[in-house]
């Protein structure tokens, strides 16, 4: 149970980042120590990257729920292996909202 809430905690910050995004005042970044790239139309790339990220949130609660199954369930891999293909997936998408909206 204690996994699980921490899980949904991590996966509400990530709610949380996407909202901020919609209201940013600059074009927000995805990789870390890298500047956010030229963008044409700020203000609909932030909200699509804000959308990516509630999405993450929102999937990565909802691959925690195997957690509530118990300590050595083997249902846990399931939450360990969605979250490796969500973050491979996010990786793909924000790469795909940056070539739509970058300044060319």
């Amino acid at each position: 149970m204690v996994a699980f809430i921490i899980w949904s905690l991590v996966g509400i910050l990530f709610i949380g980042l996407g909202i901020s995004n919609f209201y940013a005042k600059h074009v927000v970044g995805f990789w870390s120590n890298i500047p956010a790239p030229e963008i044409e139309d700020m203000k609909h790339f932030n909200r699509a990257v804000g959308w990516m990220w509630i999405i993450f949130g929102i999937l990565m609660i909802v691959f925690g729920i195997p957690l509530l199954s118990g300590q050595n369930s083997p249902y846990v891999f399931l939450s360990v292996a969605g979250i490796v293909i969500e973050i491979i997936a996010i990786m793909i998408i924000y790469t795909r909202i940056v070539i739509k909206y970058q300044r060319r």
